[in-house]
């Protein structure tokens, strides 16, 4: 067996020994690489507290019944040094993953390169599915990757938004890649295995607990080029993703909300601490996108006829009637102009069929 294939197998014991984001097990890989850190998990002797916490697993680890798991779900093991490798997970430092179990058809390290994550409350509002799910489908149709978590709320309005506009979507799980977590999100899993990945740190068939879901939120971090939380109470799972992100420099972005909504207090209060508001996908692209190309257009609001008249002629059109018609006199005396200001003024009024001359004097066109 080459050195390669056995430090896939050392991987794949790991990812079943140990818990992700293990920063002692991540150190014991850059200074020994994985195959030895197998050897010094398995004696009593180089570290007994270690080797406690991860003797049971050891003893009943299978790696070719997990990598058989995963091959049945159509899915595959990717660990650093493969071709589909996110690099930028190596900005975790001790805390990155050892490896990834990958289900999907798209590739992960392509996906990840222009991805943004897109994370909320799980007890979200209508206004905050919406708004997810309308972001998010609006970076896809402009070639970005929208990663989350698979959960209820704001992650699963943002994988169907990305999915109904047929861009690719990365749902980071905290279980194998073949469980439904939670279970009616089963066709989503689906969904998103048959355009987009599946990812997660722990083996198929592994379930989710609540270390898991915290653990993960760094992953959906480090694998995006920014984050945008769209509603968060102050307690909400999306705002430790957000600060994950902060401190491995992404940009952290937040969408305001109503002041009355508890689902929203999370967000105002990253605003406030210096996050970056975002009302649509074109200002969260300039955020994250390539500086000075991937600019959001300014917010503008539609001109009319009116509002490309002169001072002189708003101030004539203000005084005339809508009903009673007036003299050229009325109208200048009205409008504070001289009568000759206001004949040329009505004149030209006339034209752009914003007055008429009628019986009585001049009045407003209906």
């Amino acid at each position: 067996m080459g050195s390669l294939s056995e430090d896939r197998r050392a991987r794949v014991i790991l990812s079943s020994v140990a818990e992700p984001g293990d920063r002692r097990i991540g150190r014991l890989l850059a200074e020994h690489g994985a195959v030895a850190t197998v050897e010094l998990l398995s004696s009593a002797n180089f570290d007994p507290a270690l080797h406690a916490r991860c003797a049971a697993r050891l003893a009943s680890a299978d790696p070719e019944a997990d990598l058989g798991r995963v091959d049945a779900v159509g899915g595959r093991f990717v660990i650093p040094g493969d071709l589909e490798w996110p690099s930028q997970l190596g900005d975790l430092g001790d805390a990155a993953p050892w490896a990834l179990w990958i289900r999907g058809a798209a590739d992960l390290r392509m996906s990840a390169l222009r991805s943004v994550a897109v994370v909320g409350a799980r007890a979200a509002t209508s206004y905050g599915t919406h708004v997810a799910s309308s972001i998010a489908a609006d970076l896809a149709l402009s070639g970005w990757a929208v990663v989350s978590g698979g959960a209820f709320g704001i992650d699963a309005a943002a994988h169907h938004g990305a999915l109904a506009a047929g861009g690719v979507t990365v749902a980071v799980l905290a279980c194998g890649v073949d469980v439904a977590y939670p279970p009616r999100h089963d066709s989503l899993f689906e969904r998103i295995a048959a355009d987009g990945v599946l990812v997660s740190e722990v083996p198929p068939g592994a379930v989710p607990h609540r270390t898991r879901f915290l653990i993960r939120n760094r992953l959906i971090a480090a694998l995006t080029r920014g984050i945008v939380v769209v509603e968060a109470a102050l307690r909400s799972g999306a705002l430790a993703t957000a600060h994950d992100a902060a401190r491995l420099n992404r940009p952290v972005l937040g969408v305001p909300g109503p002041v009355t909504s508890a689902m929203s207090t999370g967000v105002h209060r990253e605003l406030r601490a210096g996050a970056l508001l975002v009302t649509n996908a074109a200002e969260v692209i300039e955020a994250v996108g390539e500086l000075g190309i991937d600019l959001a257009p300014e917010p503008y609001e539609s001109s009319t006829p009116r509002d490309r008249l002169d001072l002189l002629s708003r101030r004539v059109l203000d005084a005339v009637p809508t009903k009673r018609g007036l003299s050229v006199d009325s109208i200048a005396r009205a409008a504070g102009v001289a009568p000759a200001e206001a004949t040329t003024a009505l004149a030209l009024l006339e034209l752009g069929d914003f007055v008429r001359f009628g019986e009585s004097g001049w009045v407003l066109r209906r």
